[in-house]
């Protein structure tokens, strides 16, 4: 956490986004906030004794807040005991974004990065659709992250995920210039749109559950339907909607992952292997980047319970290349 030391007491002071609250009560009766206060650099552990909610307000999660208090171990953790708080005003100049951790791209960047490659779709049919199913979540889009804990969970993660498969698709079609560049191209840029619909996320760009939606019928699924919607609502011909539901509902390669069915046809195999190509380099580059070179990291469940090592031949600081 990036706060300001104040004098050599201890006492700090900054701006930190609320992701946990939660108002509890002592042994003696009396109320306090438990919370967790973070930044772009991390969390922290934070409690707000003798709280008065009818006096000083609520601090709900996902607000922004300036804060002051002093740091102190807590079970060999660092906890920040919250001696005076208010919310963030918009004279304050802070923006939320600054305090999530975020795609190293902007989601204007990234959104525009999309659409001017559909507009350049030589099929009128998927260029319709496609822009019209971007335009229609352009604010949600702009936020969301690709996931609740794995993989791009990060604000701005979706589209990330999304624009980094895009690039992956450019580069097979140069290998394989028969591919129906197109189609692949459309099949990576709604293969999780629907996403949209299956976490809960806040103004702060991140995931803090699944909807019931999401629960019970899931993003393949349900992208699917969207894409069935609104090819129907724009006379799209059915054949090529349904090759666009094939490659959302095979996305992810075998049932036992998660597909409905396997893929059927060239792009939709292509599709499904480039997703987890993406997924699995960003989780790699996640559990290697805070390690020592030579070291081991954790063991990933989603890759199989494996520990990653770090040769430190390469530089983790550098952005993916989107340009």
């Amino acid at each position: 956490m990036n706060f300001t030391p104040l004098n050599q007491n201890g006492l700090f002071e900054g701006f930190a986004l609320i992701t946990r609250s939660e108002k509890k009560v002592t042994a003696k009766g009396k109320d306090y906030l438990d919370l967790v206060l973070s930044d772009a650099s991390g969390e922290i552990s934070a409690k707000y004794w003798d709280y008065n909610e009818a006096a000083q307000g609520q601090f709900p999660a996902e607000t922004l807040v300036k804060v002051r208090g002093t740091i102190s171990q807590y079970n060999g953790a660092d906890q920040f005991r919250v001696e005076r708080i208010r919310l963030a005003a918009e004279s304050d100049g802070v923006d939320i974004a600054d305090f999530v951790r975020s795609a190293a791209y902007d989601g204007n960047y990234m959104y525009g990065q999309l659409t001017a490659r559909v507009e350049a779709f030589a099929d009128a049919d998927l260029r319709r659709l496609v822009l019209h199913m971007l335009e229609s979540n352009k604010e949600n889009l702009l936020i969301w992250p690709a996931a609740f804990k794995l993989h791009h969970a990060v604000r701005g993660g979706l589209l990330l995920h999304t624009l980094s498969i895009v690039r992956l698709c450019e580069g097979v079609c140069r290998v394989y210039p028969f591919v129906d560049a197109d189609l692949l191209i459309a099949g990576a840029i709604l293969h999780d749109i629907a996403k949209l619909t299956e976490f809960v996320v806040g103004n702060a760009g991140i995931a803090s559950g699944y909807t019931v939606e999401g629960n019970l019928i899931g993003h393949l699924v349900k992208g699917a339907m969207l894409i069935d919607e609104a090819a129907k609502a724009l006379e799209i011909p059915p054949e090529k909607s349904m090759l666009l539901q094939h490659m959302v509902l095979s996305h992810h390669g075998e049932p036992d992952f998660g597909a409905a069915v396997r893929p059927a046809f060239l792009e939709a195999e292509l599709l499904s292997e480039l997703d987890l190509m993406d997924a699995r380099v960003y989780q790699i580059a996640e559990a290697i980047a805070p390690l020592q070179a030579g070291a081991f990291s954790n063991r990933l469940w989603a890759l199989e319970n494996r520990k990653m090592y770090n040769h430190a031949r390469g530089d983790m600081a550098k952005k993916v290349n989107l340009e």
